[in-house]
């Protein structure tokens, strides 16, 4: 495995700066060129008794943004192309502004295979939401499928190289002469995913059980989602690659593997990275310094064992470490560790909201009328019950008859002083998973009616 991860970087050109992990990018380049990382080595099959492990990655590469040279136009006229670009919801948990927006557009689809597009995307997402913390903040997100129609179905590259297929956004294998990069034509991806109500991640399916994918890591400047994932459909890893990258994307993650016996990456001697699950520093100095993952040392992790400081990371052998020894930011197949499910949970909600107003907020409520909201709830075992409190003027209410919900006649508001008077509702998930002070900030929603006598 190790010696397949180095060849794929000797082969490829590794763009990212010495100590500069995956997902960093803070904007898309101008060049015709981007950065995307490559998914690990395919492993042997799954069996009964053990799930495949291996490796989430083998470094970066740069591809053309604009899909592979040569390649057919892909593009279908609208009179002869029936069904391209509707948008189908798949999970609707509510109003896109207070969501986080998955957008899922095919690639090697007909016409004639638009709903076993469909039935792929319920499967890619039934498996992105069996993965802590998407399973218990699976309520905070919505799901769309664009569709786009393919003149022949497949993808180029599958089964073989020389194959080359008319496709609606032009996927291919053997991107950069690397078999399992799967690429994409970034503008014809965009079309189609701006044709959805809002965008937050883009993730692409290939129409192919060959195993493959990419990471394209930089946010879109024009469409502001996080990035896009591509993957195989009908292969059992590509899946876990696409979440993988996801950790990049909305967690900004760095890779927690590394590359023994690779030119340039025995020891790392940069500055300290700015991604949350590398360090150079020891325990006892996260400890000592209060900073990176302190708060959780010693703690049992999802992905097993303990966490630590554990050499290796950030691609390099030594001069980083990990948190943990083997999380899904290492290997497909394995959990987020602790560190990884709480930038998780902070990328979640840059987007999305536990709670909304129904009435809006804008409107005076007045006798009659009620504060209402929606909860988006945690789910599962690791959830905890939302806090809801109530305020009037800053006070706090006794407990309302509902949590949800507050009548403007249960104020007993004095007709002398009739208002205008500030009721408020601040929501809190309480939730373990997340110890830094600055994160749990941001799973506070705070919401505030003006109200009158």
């Amino acid at each position: 495995m190790l010696a397949a991860a180095a060849a794929a970087l000797l082969v490829c050109t590794v763009v990212t700066a010495p100590g500069a992990a995956a997902g960093a990018a803070t904007g898309r380049p101008t060049t015709d060129r981007v950065h995307v990382e490559i998914p690990g080595p395919e492993s042997a099959a799954p069996t009964a008794l053990a799930q495949p492990h291996t490796e989430a990655g083998s470094g970066y590469t740069r591809v053309p943004r604009r899909g592979r040279d040569g390649s057919p136009p892909g593009a279908l006229a609208a009179e002869t192309a029936s069904g391209d670009g509707a948008i189908t919801s798949i999970v609707d948990n509510g109003p896109t502004a207070d969501r986080l927006d998955i957008v899922f557009v095919g690639d090697g689809y007909t016409a004639a295979e638009l709903e076993r597009f469909h039935t792929d995307v319920r499967a890619r997402w039934a498996e992105i939401v069996a993965v802590e913390p998407y399973t218990t903040y699976a309520s905070l997100f919505n799901v769309w499928a664009v569709d786009a129609v393919s003149r022949q179905s497949g993808v180029s590259g599958d089964p073989s190289r020389d194959v080359v297929r008319d496709t609606a956004i032009g996927s291919y294998l053997w991107c950069e002469n690397t078999e399992r990069l799967l690429c994409v034509d970034e503008a014809k991806v965009d079309a189609y995913v701006g044709k959805a109500p809002a965008v937050d991640l883009v993730m692409v399916l290939a129409n192919s059980g060959k195993y493959g994918g990419a990471g394209y890591n930089t946010p879109s400047p024009t469409l502001g989602y996080e990035g896009i994932a591509t993957s195989s459909a009908h292969n059992a890893q590509s899946g876990q690659v696409a979440i993988h990258e996801t950790g990049h994307s909305l967690g900004k993650l760095a890779d927690e593997y590394f590359y023994p016996g690779v030119p340039g990456y025995e020891h790392y001697t940069g500055p300290e990275p700015g991604e949350s699950n590398i360090t150079e520093l020891s325990a006892a100095r996260m400890r000592s310094t209060r900073t990176k993952w302190y708060r959780r040392l010693g703690r049992t992790s999802p992905d097993g064992g303990t966490v630590g400081a554990y050499t290796g990371g950030g691609y390099y052998v030594t001069g980083l470490n990990r948190p943990t020894d083997g999380s899904l930011m290492r290997f497909t197949g394995k959990p987020f560790n602790l560190p990884g499910v709480e930038a998780m949970i902070a990328g979640f909600h840059r987007h999305a909201s536990a709670a909304r107003a129904l009435a809006p907020t804008a409107r005076t409520l007045r006798a009659g009328d009620s504060a209402r909201i929606a909860l988006a709830r945690p789910a599962g075992p690791a959830a905890r019950p939302l806090r809801v409190r109530w305020y009037l003027d800053d006070k706090p209410l006794e407990p309302p008859a509902s949590e949800d919900a507050v009548q403007v006649s249960e104020l007993r508001l004095d007709p002398r002083r009739p208002g205008p008077h500030r009721l408020t509702v601040v929501v809190v998930d309480p939730t373990d998973s997340v110890r830094d002070p600055a994160i749990a900030q941001t799973l506070r929603t705070s919401l505030t009616w003006t109200v009158r006598a």
